[in-house]
């Protein structure tokens, strides 16, 4: 891929991961599992948030690590392509991945709605409205980042592999 494409795309992926952070931070911030279960104590709803907001607090850990590193990169005043595909693959197997494949599974994407323009997650248990929110509101991010990133699922490691067998 073209230095100036790695580039341009490193900068559109720390500035949608930035989005993600500044959306996951105040909810977790605002939220503890008392107030998303309110009135419903149920075992099943304690479950369901106690492992919503694991993966959530997961994906912001792994949101604002990758920012600083992006960052990192676009700081230097010698661009590191190669350092900085590294840290796109990292990107969609850290960030991407955890936001679609949470690893507690409260929710998950349904493709059979990607295409009707309906929302296509899924919640395992019907959520407060915050909760909804804020997954959702972070879809968009994620599914952009998905679609630029796609090369990073498996392109670019089948890549490297056949330039190290040379």
């Amino acid at each position: 891929m073209p230095s100036a494409n790695v580039k341009a795309l490193t900068e559109s992926t720390q500035t949608k991961l930035k989005d993600a952070v500044n959306q996951l931070e105040p909810f977790l911030n605002n939220n503890a599992l008392l107030q998303l279960t309110g009135e419903d104590s149920g075992e099943d709803a304690q479950l369901f948030y106690r492992g919503l907001l694991s993966d959530l607090r997961h994906l912001l850990v792994f949101s604002e690590v990758s920012v600083e590193k992006l960052g990192v990169l676009l700081r230097r005043p010698n661009f590191d392509t190669d350092y900085a595909e590294r840290v796109l693959y990292e990107v969609y197997h850290q960030c991407v991945s955890a936001y679609f494949y949470p690893k507690n599974e409260c929710y998950s994407e349904d493709g059979r709605y990607a295409y009707t323009g309906q929302d296509a997650i899924r919640f395992r248990y019907k959520p407060v409205r915050p909760a909804r929110d804020i997954v959702l509101s972070l879809s968009k991010i994620f599914e952009e980042l998905r679609d630029e990133l796609a090369y990073y699922e498996n392109d670019y490691m089948t890549q490297r592999r056949m330039q190290g067998q040379k």
